[in-house]
């Protein structure tokens, strides 16, 4: 697929990246330095460890390689040809290992610029001047080729754009991003924590206050879920290994499942292999299959929130990101192709109600379809139902006017898939939900049903989970809502602030009152000012602090002040339960104090 206009430029700029790093750093071994949808990277191995300094005296480099006007220059090789010019620049440590990559017959070639040259299919801007407005950005360890039994390389990351106006806007959200980092966040709110040394990287523990945001989600979910119609289903942590052989799971995903564990069954000499599970399909397809089945059982939509676990490599961990044990808002519906269409959209129309509730004004939803090449190898060989049911979703797509776009070979091997991308409020882009059509497993299962003509078939099954992950999902709602969370949904709904010890008594009774009332209430008991106090609640990200005085205590009232609007006055204890209670319920998101008009 050739690239963008800005691929090119950002390529180009991994280009002149690693040109200035072997100027200032000759020893300097290079693997690779492609595109990517923020910027670029070039990944280096080499003994000096870089700095920040580094990066300053790198940019600075690029910046008068950029204003030599070097032209990129391709040139095509033969095999022994690129061996050779890879062992004349002393490159060959990873670069040879590249070419091997190449298969036999495709074109080889290299792109010059200056005095550098890199295998490289291309393409490139025809001058390095071309970068104008780029920025070096960070530098992380990344494993040669993404594999931590594999040595670390130096990875630094920089970014480009056409114009200076749009990087500017670029490294301005990037400081807005900082802020609302959610694994920042997470620490301050006291949401997780992560164990690296005694439980393990990548899997998270859930403190009170993060575990009140995962179980508002859940109840959200499962009452929507339960007026759709879908029924909730349990299944274990584990199963042996012949379930997912039988999935086909096991031959496409076994790199990223926990190693498997040995267990003799019931005193038996022979062990079985038990695999932790890392996907709940196989499960829902075992609980389908364990009762008779008729036409009108379907459709049959089947919800769990299972906790499934997968091998990430340790380099690609990401805060709640990208987790090793994840909770999954998943499910499966059972249906025939008659119904296909109205249960695929009613999907599509729940993540769009989910979209409102959390105020995402921003979405797209990603179709991903097969590539006929691979099939047998990537994907189920079904060439006749692949196109069936990618016309079935393209249809119901169209029909709907959902906002998507189609993406080739990045279906699911048993059909294919939407990804959810949403945008967060700061314009950062985020996957956070799937879904899936499964033409191919329901068969490896024996699956059937009874038609209306006594005969039996085999159902189409929709894999789907509006919400992605629990760890995901909370991350993406953190850095969304920079952890001011709508009322419904924060931890903590309301802090009391006494003025003084006198109204102590008040405020614990009108505590106790809330906590009855179902409301996430504290009372600070802190003998601080009262500015103190409030700038407590502040720094804590309370939806609403109710202060109260003297006057309030005698007269059964609180002084409302609201993180979203500001100072909201005095009202009634009764009036202001009321009116919370309805917000809630409603689980609406807070509207901000309007700008009072200029004179």
């Amino acid at each position: 697929m050739p690239m963008s206009p800005l691929e090119e430029l950002r390529h180009s700029g991994s280009h002149i990246l690693a040109t200035a790093v072997l100027r200032l750093f000759p020893d300097a071994k290079l693997d690779i330095g492609p595109p990517t949808e923020t910027g670029f990277y070039y990944d280096i191995d080499l003994d000096h460890k870089f700095t920040a300094d580094d990066l300053v005296k790198i940019e600075a480099e690029m910046k008068k390689i950029a204003d030599e006007n070097q032209p990129f220059l391709r040139k095509e090789v033969s095999r022994e040809e690129a061996v050779a010019i890879i062992k004349e620049r002393g490159q060959e440590r990873y670069k040879l290992g590249r070419l091997a990559d190449i298969p036999e017959g495709e074109k080889i070639s290299f792109y010059q610029n200056g005095e550098f040259m890199d295998l490289c299919a291309g393409t490139h801007v025809r001058y390095s001047s071309k970068l104008k407005a780029f920025k070096l950005l960070s530098i992380a360890g990344a494993y040669h080729r993404g594999d931590e039994k594999n040595k670390q390389l130096q990875r630094i990351y920089g970014t480009a754009f056409p114009t200076k106006e749009e990087l500017a806007q670029y490294l301005e959200n990037l400081e807005l991003a900082k802020a609302r980092d959610h694994r920042r966040l997470g620490k301050e709110l006291q949401l997780f924590t992560f164990d690296t040394e005694d439980v393990g990287p990548g899997l998270p523990l859930w403190l009170p206050k993060g575990t009140v945001i995962i179980e508002e989600l859940e109840k959200l979910a499962k009452e929507t879920e339960f007026a759709a119609g879908y029924q909730r289903v349990r299944t274990p942590h584990i199963a042996r290994e012949s379930l997912y052989l039988t999935s086909g799971h096991l031959p496409y995903y076994a790199d990223s499942m926990f190693p498997p564990m040995e267990l003799s069954d019931d005193g038996k000499e022979q062990t079985q292999r038990y695999y932790l599970k890392a996907m709940n399909c196989p499960h829902h397809h075992k609980l389908f299959g364990a009762l008779p089945r008729s036409y009108r059982d379907l459709p049959l939509r089947m919800a769990e929130y299972g906790t499934c676990y997968r091998y990430e490599q340790s380099g690609e961990l990401l805060g709640l990101m990208r987790v090793r044990s994840m909770q999954m808002n998943d499910a499966h519906i059972y249906c025939t192709e008659e119904q296909f269409a109205a249960e695929f959209k009613a999907v599509n129309e729940m993540y769009l109600k989910y979209f409102s509730i959390f105020g995402l004004g921003k979405y797209q939803m990603r179709f991903s379809t097969h590539d006929p090449a691979k099939l047998g190898q990537k994907f189920v060989n079904e060439p006749e139902l692949w196109k069936k049911t990618e016309d079935m979703v393209r249809q119901v797509l169209v029909e709907s006017g959902i906002n998507f776009v189609e993406v080739p070979n990045e279906a699911a091997f048993y059909g294919p898939k939407i990804d959810v991308q949403v945008w967060s409020a700061i314009g950062r882009e985020f996957t956070i939900a799937t879904n899936q059509v499964d033409f191919a497993v329901p068969r490896k299962f024996n699956l059937e049903y009874i038609t209306p003509q006594n005969t039996k078939a085999t159902p189409l099954c929709i894999h789907r989970a509006p919400l992605g992950t629990h760890e995901r999902f909370i991350g993406f709602l953190i850095e969304h809502f920079a952890g001011d969370f709508p009322v419904w949904l924060a931890p903590e709904q309301v802090r009391l602030v006494p003025i003084s010890d006198k109204q102590l008594d008040h405020g614990r009774a009108l505590a106790a009152r809330f906590h009855a009332e179902g409301i996430r209430v504290t009372l600070d008991e802190h003998s601080d000012k009262l500015g103190a106090k409030i700038r407590r609640a502040e720094l804590d990200k309370v939806p609403y602090t109710l202060v109260i005085g003297q006057k309030e205590a005698e007269a059964n009232s609180v002084s409302v002040r609201s993180r979203a609007r500001g100072d909201e006055g005095v009202i009634t204890a009764d009036a202001y339960l009321a009116k919370l209670r309805t917000e809630v319920a409603t689980r609406a998101l807070p509207e901000k104090k309007a700008a009072s008009p200029k004179p």
